[in-house]
């Protein structure tokens, strides 16, 4: 897959280095032809998204906090990979939203994240999903993102 870096920059948005754990975990395991990162948050070089969604961070905030979770993820896809080239599929996308108990716009939050991917990969880069909602999440973020990718031999 190619990376449409015109997007980026007609969207003011960058993909930072990769960040470092912030546990004990790694950021992603590759097994067979596939890479399982492990949950980034909506914190993507100086934009940090923190709050929960339904009190003090708007659909609009969130969207942009699922924006940052995904580049973060991209990151490590291309720390790990060199970059996109090897990618063939992004399969899954599993999205965690710091909510209060009757926000029920999780679905619009991460299409912030889908939306993005579609454009910058193009529409091969549709996947499969999921939109949780979560009483918190690490560091007060609000949004995590998880993802499986295809990539190949």
């Amino acid at each position: 897959m190619q990376l449409n870096t015109e997007v980026l920059e007609k969207k003011g948005l960058k993909l930072n280095p990769a960040p470092a754990p912030v546990g004990s975990y790694v950021q992603c395991i590759r097994t067979g032809n596939y890479l399982h990162l492990s949950g980034g948050i909506s914190v993507n070089g100086d934009v940090a998204v923190y709050g929960k969604l339904g009190a003090d961070v708007s659909i609009e905030d969130g969207q942009r906090a699922a924006q940052a979770a995904i580049l973060n993820r991209l990151a490590v896809i291309q720390a790990e990979l060199g970059g996109f080239e090897k990618m063939t599929k992004i399969v899954a996308v599993n999205g965690f939203v710091n909510c209060t108990p009757d926000f029920t716009d999780q679905a619009k939050v991460l299409n912030g994240a889908s939306d993005l991917l579609v454009e910058l990969f193009g529409p091969t880069a549709a996947h499969s999903r999921s939109a949780v909602g979560v009483v918190s999440l690490p560091l007060g973020v609000a949004v995590e993102i998880n993802m499986i990718v295809e990539i190949a031999d």
